[in-house]
């Protein structure tokens, strides 16, 4: 089983600084002179400020100052922007509908052109679900599967069934009203 994993989001000013020195530990005698840590607040070490030899117009250095500059003026803590909610794809969702819709056409009799007709529609539809749902925060990816396989499963019996290839198919037969009556059959003697 694959765990799903997501990725760091960073603001631009997060990307764009340096990171601070670690402090040294405690029981250092470097820090024996600092004052007790509240712990209701706490407060950054004071930046060092950094100058550099002055160069000659590079973009190097220039960028090297810039730097300097990030480092010694605080910054200001933008909260991250919540990700996208997701969402279920609309085009997948319809392509099942009418995947399912031309399905029971097909298996109808009379309405078997039709049928075809609306499964070739929901092939379409499906399959245009199938790449809406490689974005990230867009669902759908299994019922968009599941209607192009049953599409396709309805566009090939009705073209069998129209070509005369399924002796229990077709456009003069009423499938609905003999499954009635076979029903009703099996059912009268035990209810």
């Amino acid at each position: 089983m694959r765990l799903p994993t997501f990725p760091r989001q960073t603001t631009v000013d997060e990307a764009n600084t340096e990171r601070t020195p670690v402090t040294p530990r405690r029981d250092e005698p470097t820090t024996a002179t600092l004052p007790p840590v509240r712990s209701d607040t706490v407060t950054p070490p004071p930046a060092r400020p950094q100058t550099f030899p002055p160069r000659t117009g590079t973009a190097s250095s220039r960028s090297e100052i810039d730097r300097a500059k990030a480092v010694s003026e605080p910054v200001a803590v933008v909260p991250a922007t919540p990700a996208p909610r997701a969402r279920v794809s609309f085009v997948a969702t319809l392509g099942l509908v009418l995947s399912v819709a031309g399905a029971l056409l097909v298996l109808s009799g009379p309405l078997l052109g039709y049928g075809v007709g609306v499964s070739a529609v929901a092939l379409v539809l499906s399959l245009a679900g199938v790449f809406a749902t490689r974005k990230r925060h867009v669902a759908g990816k299994g019922g968009a599967l599941f209607g192009v396989l049953l599409s396709l499963a309805a566009i090939v019996t009705g073209v069998l069934a129209l070509a005369g290839q399924l002796w229990w198919l077709g456009t003069d037969t009423q499938t609905v009203t003999e499954l009635r009556t076979w029903l009703d059959t099996q059912f009268e003697t035990r209810i």
